[in-house]
């Protein structure tokens, strides 16, 4: 039956709280309470002195895309953390973007607006993308009434962002609120309505499609919407753009009657300006009141948005009073001046316009997102001529669907060859400069580039949620943490506004003194003067670019590193790695090949059929290196896997488990005891790394695995020596094997450990990192596996490098590459030097401007002042610059 309000229904659950009707404040409430506990408590790690003895607990099964939880997010400043555990049941994530924010500023008031919630904690604020993430007590209020709160005091509207199910926007050729309130089709989780003819569908693609949905599973045809831009910052730039011409046109006549030679006719023409100027105060700066004087009352908050409504409600407050006096025949000293309050309300419009359309540009131009192709062409399985080929909006695929990729294109998303060969060019999206070789059974990643031949791929991971998505989501995760230059910047900032308030009111009674005292002028004339500087120092100054020095440097410098295979997830990493004294390496999987290969084997039973299966067995979803290797060895003998029960694995040690009621294990020597033997003593001199086989306290079998050094590992390592950073390696393998590539790579003998547990790695890193005479050191550990999880997560720097390896240690690195290069950890350290600087620049920068710009409103130098009319154009002129520098470095060039 419809509802009586049928702005949003839910599907397949019973929230706890009422819905929000309106339409522009959307709120899906089964993100509200149907998320899983185990994803609530995972959703932020604790500090790095925290998280150290949680890392070894965590699931190696975690998604890719919880890497987004990086345990180096900084809090912003004043959020909540205490008391979390007590009601951590009743706790849930949730991220909100907002539609409004023009600048920097405006964010940092939805966070102070959120931090004054006692249900809100571990709050974080994402100044380039509007975003917010946090966790809500939902004992204490729901998510519905958090973003009416939020639209109440600052004005602006949120929309949550969920990443749980597929969402695909389409066009109703009906009522929406009718086709909301019918009954959901399989798979169809929520509806939202998006407007009068627009809904937003999330459903499980795993159910049903896309192209289903539109065709007819509502029981009508629904059309495709028009793809969303990257973020509502494009709206806001529209919106802005067609304020900023109408305040234009408005304007230009106003300028005219008070500029041009024209006849003496002061009253009509004044009546004239007043009416346009009062068209632009109304129109088009009518909107900034609501905001300024909100944040006032409900945050208590003086921010930019209100000293420019004092500013040009002055101007055009002062010109009517000085119209007024005209008509009743007299002339004030200053005269009618609307063009001013028209002029600078004009040009603060067009300062903004710049700086959001720049900084929106600089943002796609570094966004791994750019990457994604719009359409795709898929064939009808039985007909794969021409004929059977259909091309359609990337949004429109479904799991299953076979592509055609063409010469010279973009691989849509992922998925498996199917038919076809070709060379393809991952350098886009893994840095990796070599094209790899693709056949049936290969598979592909989204965002590469197929270079030769015609490949057909069956698609894996549908768009919005494939490797470029991934990457994306951990690059734009930077922005949600705080290198510590960011939060002394936020704290300057706090006070920059209430301070040039008072400035200016200085300058407003200065200039009072003055003329009365000074010029002899009379108090109308000295106060209207002093209006006049009062206003220029209100509208010159600008701490956007104080705001977004070090934010759009971090967010540009993540995409930057992301294309050249470098993932950045905390924004404190980028800004310590420039000072990394020392790197430490694993060393099996991240100097060596992470395919390594049975050198040597040797059995003790006969025949060796049973052990071949109790090793098929213990090893078949282990992914560590020498486990992988073994099994793939064995498994071409063709047995069978023999049943393993109670199989568990041992970090740093090997696997066990039991059959026929005996345990049986592999791993390392020194674990199963058996490292004094002879055999495989006689392996530890060849330089081998050695993997055993026990049944009980019986040796099955023992394999011999060796690995080649990876081709850049020497390189690398001797451009390191060469920046002065010393280089250690640390391993879990036996001494001689250690040594053997030490040697072939220069790294001295005292620099290196064997036999380590994931625990002896920590307390290695540890050691380093302790303070000495010389100074501290700063740490970069870099491994790929989940035993290198703990020394990763209490390095200064932990970088994970990517090969099918666990996503645990992923969510304890810092930085992920993307390739087996350890050229990334080059460019990580080039691209924090060059980031530094850039930001230093920027704060230099903003200094300056507004030191000089507001000396130059109040008058400081005697022949030169800023008039008000222009000083509108202040914010464009101190934020161009950040956004300039900031993109500048698309152009660097790589010390690698």
């Amino acid at each position: 039956m419809p509802r009586a309000r049928g702005s949003h229904r839910h599907g397949e659950m019973n929230g706890p709280h009422g819905c929000c009707d309106s339409v522009p404040i959307r709120c899906t409430q089964e993100h509200c309470s149907h998320v899983p506990h185990a994803e609530l408590e995972d959703s932020h790690l604790p500090p790095k002195e925290k998280r150290l003895a949680a890392v070894a607990s965590r699931s190696a099964t975690r998604r890719w895309h919880s890497v987004h939880n990086d345990s180096s997010f900084v809090r912003h400043p004043g959020s909540r953390s205490s008391d979390v555990e007590k009601n951590e049941n009743f706790q849930e994530h949730v991220v909100l973007g907002f539609q409004g924010p023009d600048c920097a500023g405006c964010v940092n008031k939805i966070a102070k607006c959120l931090d004054s919630l006692p249900a809100v904690r571990r709050m974080k604020i994402n100044p380039i993308l509007f975003q917010t993430e946090f966790d809500l007590d939902k004992d204490q209020t729901s998510v519905c009434d958090v973003i009416n709160l939020v639209r109440k005091a600052t004005g602006y509207t949120c929309e949550r962002i969920t990443k749980k199910w597929q969402e695909l926007d389409a066009i109703c050729h009906e009522d929406c609120a009718e086709v909301i309130a019918r009954a959901f089709p399989a798979g169809v989780k929520d509806v939202v309505s998006k407007g009068k003819k627009t809904i937003s569908i999330q459903y499980d693609a795993e159910i049903v499609g896309a192209r289903d949905l539109l065709q007819s599973s509502f029981g009508i045809s629904l059309g495709l919407a028009p793809p969303r831009s990257r973020c509502e910052a494009t709206k806001q730039i529209y919106t802005t753009a067609y304020l900023t011409f109408l305040s234009s046109i408005l304007t230009i006549p106003i300028l005219i009657l008070s500029w041009a030679p024209l006849p003496k006719h002061k009253v009509a023409y004044g009546a004239v300006s007043f009416t346009l100027a009062t068209i632009i105060q109304l129109v088009v700066a009518g909107p900034l009141y609501p905001g300024a004087f909100r944040t006032l009352v409900f945050a208590r908050t003086i921010d930019m948005g209100l000293l420019v409504v004092l500013s040009t409600t002055a101007a055009y407050t002062v010109s009517v009073i000085s119209f007024v006096y005209q008509i009743k025949g007299v002339e004030l000293m200053m005269g009618v001046y609307f063009e001013t309050s028209a002029l600078l309300v004009t040009l603060i419009m067009v300062g903004r316009l710049i700086t959001s359309y720049a900084c929106q540009r600089a943002m796609d131009s570094a966004s791994i997102r750019s990457l994604q192709a719009a359409t795709a062409v898929i064939i009808n399985p039985l007909d794969k001529g021409k004929a059977g080929r259909k091309e359609v909006d990337i949004r429109l695929l479904h799991y299953g669907d076979i592509f055609v990729v063409e010469p010279n294109s973009v691989i849509v998303t992922d998925g498996i060859v199917v038919s076809g060969s070709s060379d393809v060019d991952e350098s886009m999206m893994t840095g990796e400069s070599r094209w790899l070789g693709k056949r049936p059974g290969s598979s592909v990643i989204a965002g590469s580039v197929n270079r030769s031949g015609i490949i057909l791929v069956q698609l894996t991971r549908l768009p919005g949620s494939n490797t470029i998505d991934d990457i994306a989501g951990m690059v734009e995760e930077v922005a949600f943490t705080k290198a510590k230059i960011q939060e002394t910047a936020d704290r300057f900032a706090q006070y920059f506004v209430p301070a040039v308030a008072l400035l200016s009111l200085t300058c407003f009674l200065i200039w009072i003194t003055v003329g009365i005292s000074v010029r002899k002028q009379s108090s109308k004339t000295a106060v209207l003067t002093a209006i006049s500087y009062a206003i220029s120092v209100l509208v010159v100054s600008c701490p956007c670019a104080i705001g977004l020095a070090v934010p759009m440097v971090i967010v540009i410098a993540g995409g930057i590193g992301a294309k050249q295979g470098v993932v950045v997830k905390s924004a404190g990493a980028l800004q310590v790695a420039r000072h990394v004294s020392h790197v430490v390496f694993d060393k099996t999987g991240t100097l060596t090949d992470n395919h390594l290969g049975v050198a040597v084997e040797e059995y003790f039973t006969e025949p060796p059929s049973l052990t071949a299966s109790l090793i098929l067995g213990l090893t078949s979803n282990s992914q560590h290196p020498i486990s992988a290797a073994v099994a793939k060895h064995v498994g071409t003998m063709g047995f069978e896997t023999a049943p393993i029960n109670h199989l568990r694995t041992i970090v740093g040690k090997g696997i066990e488990g039991t059959f026929n009621n005996e345990v049986v294990r592999i791993g390392n020597s020194r674990w199963l005891g058996v490292e004094n033997i002879a055999p495989v003593q006689c392996l530890l001199s060849q330089g081998l790394s050695v993997s055993c086989v026990t049944k009980g306290a019986s040796v099955l079998a023992i394999f011999g695995l060796t690995a080649s050094l990876r081709e850049n590992a020497r390189t690398i390592i001797s451009a390191l020596q060469t920046r002065g950073i010393a280089v250690s390696i640390v391993s879990g393998d036996d001494t001689r094997a250690v040594l053997h590539a030490a040697i072939a790579l220069g790294v001295p003998r005292q620099n290196t450990r064997a036999k380590c547990s994931p625990a002896d790695k920590r307390e290695y890193v540890k050691k380093l990192m302790q303070p000495n005479p010389a100074g501290r050191n700063h740490v970069l550990f870099c491994g790929d596996g989940i035993n290198d999880a703990a020394a990763l997560a209490q390095a200064d720097v932990g970088v994970f490098i990517s090969d099918g390896g666990l996503s645990v240690a992923q969510s304890a690195a810092d930085v992920v590459l993307m390739s087996p290069s350890l050229s990334g950890i080059l460019t990580l350290m080039d691209l924090s030097r060059d980031s530094s600087r850039r930001i230093m620049f920027n704060f230099a920068w903003s200094a300056v401007y507004n030191v000089v710009a507001i000396l130059f409103a109040a008058g400081a130098f005697v022949n030169q002042r800023l008039p008000p009319e222009y000083a509108g154009l202040g914010e464009a002129v101190s934020v161009l610059p950040v956004v300039a520098v900031a993109l500048g470095m698309r152009w660097r060039k790589s010390g690698v």
